[in-house]
Formats: C-alpha cells, sequence, structure tokens
C-alpha cells in the first residue's frame, strides 16, 4: 500500500517546502513591499503574510525612527570665519512604497543630502548667528530636508546642530569681545547709577530745604555712624544750626540799618581798588611830568624876555 502513494511523497514534501517559504512574520515596526513578477503589487503586514517563492519578492522596512550622524563638515560663514560644525539627524519612513521604489538607498541619499544642506545653510550665516540662533539654523534645515525627502517617503522630524569647533586665535577674539562688552555694560550701569543717585540728592536737598529740622537729624545720624567705628578718633563738638542762622539774621539787620558804614561796601570797594590805584598812580605820574616841563618852559620865556641887568659889565 505504502508503494501505491510513495509518489506523493515527493509532492507533498515540495508543497510543504514552499508553504515553510512562503509564510514570513513582519513585526509591529515593519512593513513588507511586495512585488509580484517585478511589478508593485502591495504594502503588507504587520503580522503573517504570504509571499509566493519565484513569484513574488518582498523588501523589509523599518518604520522606527533612525538616527544619523552627520560627519563634521568645514563651513565658510558668511564673515569669511572657517569652522567645524557637525550634526545629528532624525528621520523615519512614512510611506513604505516610495521609500523603495524611488530611491535605491534612502539612508545613503539622507545622509548625503543633509551634509550638503548642512554645508549651504551655515554658509549664508555669520559666526555670531551660529553661535546664538542654533534653534533658528536647525529649523532652518530641517525644513528643507523635509521638503527634498518627501518624495522618497522619508520624514525628518528633527535635526540638531552639535558641534561648533573654532581655532584658537578665533576663540581668544571671541574672548577679548566679551570681555570688552562686559567693560561697556558695566561702565552704563555705574554711570546710571551716578545718574540716579544725583537725582535722589536733589530730591533730599528740596525736602531738607522744606524742612530744617531734617537737616539737624541728619548731622546726628552721622555722629552716631562715626562713633559706632572702634577705629575713629574724631572728636565732636556739637553746635546747634539754629545759632548760625541767630548771626546770619544779626548780619542782616545791622547791614539794613547801616547802609553807609564802610563794612558793608568794604567787599564791593575791595576789587576795585588796586585798578583805582593804579589809575591814580598813571594819572599822577602824567600830571607831574606835565606840570615840570611846562614851569620849565615858562621860567625860559621869562629869562628870555628880561634880557640882562642894567648893571652887568657885559651890558654896554
Amino acid at each position: 500500500m505504502l508503494n501505491d502513494f510513495g509518489y506523493l511523497v515527493v509532492p507533498l514534501v515540495i508543497i510543504i517546502a514552499l508553504i515553510a517559504m512562503s509564510i514570513r512574520v513582519l513585526r509591529e515596526y515593519e512593513r513588507g513591499v511586495v512585488f509580484f513578477l517585478g511589478r508593485f503589487q502591495s504594502v503588507k503586514g504587520p503580522g503573517l503574510i504570504i509571499v509566493i517563492p519565484g513569484i513574488q519578492q518582498m523588501v523589509r522596512i523599518d518604520l522606527r525612527i533612525i538616527t544619523l550622524d552627520v560627519p563634521s563638515q568645514d563651513v565658510i560663514s558668511q564673515d569669511n570665519v572657517t569652522v567645524r560644525v557637525n550634526a545629528v539627524l532624525y528621520f523615519r519612513v512614512v510611506d513604505s512604497a516610495k521609500s523603495v521604489i524611488q530611491v535605491e538607498d534612502y539612508y545613503a541619499a539622507t545622509s548625503q543630502l543633509a551634509q550638503t544642506t548642512l554645508r549651504s545653510v551655515l554658509g549664508k550665516h555669520d559666526l555670531d548667528e551660529m553661535l546664538s540662533e542654533r534653534d533658528k539654523l536647525n529649523n532652518d534645515i530641517q525644513e528643507i530636508l523635509d521638503s527634498q525627502t518627501d518624495a522618497w517617503g522619508i520624514k525628518v522630524t528633527n535635526v540638531e546642530i552639535k558641534h561648533v569647533d573654532l581655532d584658537d586665535s578665533m576663540i581668544r577674539a571671541i574672548a577679548r569681545q566679551a570681555e570688552a562688552e562686559r567693560e561697556r555694560r558695566a561702565k552704563v550701569i555705574h554711570a546710571e547709577g551716578e545718574l540716579q543717585a544725583a537725582e535722589k540728592l536733589v530730591q533730599a536737598a528740596q525736602q531738607m530745604e522744606a524742612a530744617p529740622s531734617s537737616l539737624q537729624l541728619r548731622y546726628m545720624q552721622t555722629m552716631a555712624d562715626m562713633s559706632t567705628n572702634g577705629n575713629a578718633n574724631t572728636i565732636f563738638f556739637p553746635l546747634p544750626l539754629e545759632l548760625t542762622k541767630v548771626f546770619e539774621n544779626l548780619a542782616a539787620k545791622f547791614r539794613a540799618e547801616n547802609p553807609e558804614n564802610p563794612l558793608n561796601a568794604a567787599a564791593a570797594a575791595a576789587g576795585m581798588g588796586t585798578k583805582k590805584g593804579a589809575s591814580d598812580v598813571t594819572g599822577d605820574t602824567a600830571g607831574g611830568s606835565a606840570a615840570a616841563t611846562g614851569d620849565e618852559g615858562e621860567a625860559g620865556a621869562r629869562g628870555t624876555n628880561r634880557g640882562p641887568a642894567p648893571d652887568d659889565p657885559a651890558n654896554p
């Protein structure tokens, strides 16, 4: 009886082997792009699927986020500074059919596109923008990569610039610039403090003028502050401020009662005394010289008109 069914063993084994080879299991994060005689048929998965050997072919696609490390790139910034920049790229496949049909190797293609995009985008910005506006640069690179890889079924989720390497000379230049900026801010803050202090002093002076007793309180507070210092060797002689006002009132009253007193005009005459004295001396000198010259001329004229005396032997 076994000999009667012996011819069925070989076909049965072949069928079982084909079924075993046709069974494929795809995980939850995997999809299978199936081709039937070389033509795209469908995208299957996850779970258990059947692929007929020799007639159908399947390509596995991972839908998880892929981390791509972009190698260091030499970039010349817009202000002609050479830097080395590297970044990290996060992307995933959203369309399995496009990632297989539209591009040969989507991983390598995305890597090369990320490198060229990184150089082109950073070359349009200054060094200060690279160091201070990384978020903006990351968004620009992500938008460009996302738009160009959309035809491949790729979604770029995030781009981060990791390092910006500078030369030692450029690092020292940036340090000097930062130090100068801090000094400028310190001077501006000091000037603003002086301005505010001056305004407060003016307000304090106005308030003390309205209430003279506050000046006496301030004087006493100063004495108390200096007395608490253990190293102070100053001796205070308290003098009421009202006493100075008494002398000022007496002096004003004296000037009002004696307007012609020489003491009142001493200050005004003191400034004019030197100038007046110099003028008087000059006038007296000129007058004396003129008088002397006039007297000599008059004497000579009288001598000439009188002639010789009668008893003079020389007179014939």
